[in-house]
This record gives C-alpha cells, structure tokens and sequence, in this order.
C-alpha cells in the first residue's frame, strides 16, 4: 500500500498554501496547525508498507515551512536552517507512524 502519487502531491500543495497564507502568525500557531494537519495524514495514511510516503510527507512539511518562514523578514538576518533545526528539536512537529496493521 502506498499513497497515490496525486494525493500526495495535493497533500503537499496544502501545506505549502498553509504555510504561505498563515507565515506572519505567530510560530506556535503555525506550529499547532502543522502538527494538526500532520498528525490527521499520518492517522488517515498509516498503514503499514506505507512508512516512505509518509517520511516523504514530513520531510516536505519541513522544507515548505522553512522556505515560507524564511519569506517573512528582508532584512541581513534570516532563517537558516541551523536555527530551524533548533526550533524542531525544541518543538518537534508529530513523527510519521503507522496507525493501522491490514497485514500481520
């Protein structure tokens, strides 16, 4: 079992417009709304033999939020992704897991 290919491009496309439309809200907000969406994907798409589809899904989320939050300043200062690493470990956003077993 494994995520369509277009479900999973659609799934991306609305955690990018998440991220995009909500990127001057606070981050624990966006935080919140991310593990919110996350942790739905994961309890919906969890099922064994599709742990890639969903690794691929979390990896994209980082890389989605961190392109639209380092959109938010102009200035010489911004996001790097050694500070947006350190956000993560403090605040980690819900790791792929699979939810349900269809096969022993």
């Amino acid at each position: 079992m494994r995520t369509q290919r277009s479900r999973f491009q659609r799934s991306v496309r609305t955690i990018s417009e998440l991220c995009r439309s909500h990127r001057h809200d606070p981050l624990q907000r966006q935080h919140d709304a991310l593990s919110q969406r996350l942790r739905g994907h994961f309890n919906y798409f969890g099922v064994n033999g599709n742990v890639g589809r969903l690794e691929q899904i979390y990896r994209a989320t980082c890389m989605v939020w961190f392109k639209w939050l380092r959109r938010r300043s102009q200035r010489g200062r911004r996001l790097t992704w050694e500070r947006f690493e350190k956000y993560l470990e403090a605040r980690p956003l819900p790791q792929p897991r699979i939810t349900v077993q269809i096969w022993g």
